[in-house]
């Protein structure tokens, strides 16, 4: 059966969103304790894009398939998990892009450049890094991988948050500052 991308970000409501987090079947990766470790001899880049030996991965089912692998470990390494081999790969920034946001109610939902869906909240908090000049917004996905809020993305959060206290985002209850200190 072929991918079937979910609907644009904008068509949905929360109800939906949550169907589809919920819906989505990932891997057990913290139940697996592979005896073999090793270089996956993979880099994400900055911008979201993945490379194996230098050369680009073009197709989006063999990145959405890998992005279901990947956990970063207390050390800062993100890692490829299977229930056999555990394979280091090179992450320039963030495993994920944000290349969407919605606010619906007292929550934000993001869509990530893997199409993966994610609700902002206490398990997938906001970090806010750089500066007052060069901010960068990240958003935890899972396994301790976070997604970098594109450009695009950090201007809608930006007015989210115009529309309230200016400073900050609320979803489910959780108030993430978007200011650097």
């Amino acid at each position: 059966m072929p991918y079937e991308p979910p609907p644009e970000l904008a068509s949905l409501s929360l109800a939906q969103i949550a169907d589809l987090v919920a819906a989505r079947k990932l891997p057990p990766l913290d139940k697996w304790s592979p005896a073999e470790s090793g270089d996956s001899e993979m880099r994400i880049a900055a911008d979201g894009r993945w490379y194996h030996q230098g050369g680009i991965i073009g197709r989006p089912a063999m990145v959405r398939a890998f992005a279901s692998l990947l956990l970063r470990d207390e050390q800062g390494q993100h890692w490829l998990v299977t229930p056999t081999q555990r394979l280091s790969i090179a992450v320039e920034d963030a495993a994920f892009v944000a290349i969407d946001v919605r606010q619906d109610g007292d929550a934000l939902a993001f869509r990530l450049n893997t199409d993966d869906l994610v609700i902002a909240g206490p398990d997938h908090p906001l970090r806010v890094a750089g500066d007052a000049d060069n901010p960068a917004v990240y958003l935890s996905v899972r396994h301790g991988t976070e997604a970098r809020l594109n450009r695009s993305t950090w201007a809608q959060l930006a007015e989210i948050a115009l529309s309230g206290d200016g400073a900050s985002v609320s979803s489910q209850g959780v108030t993430f500052p978007l200011v650097a200190e």
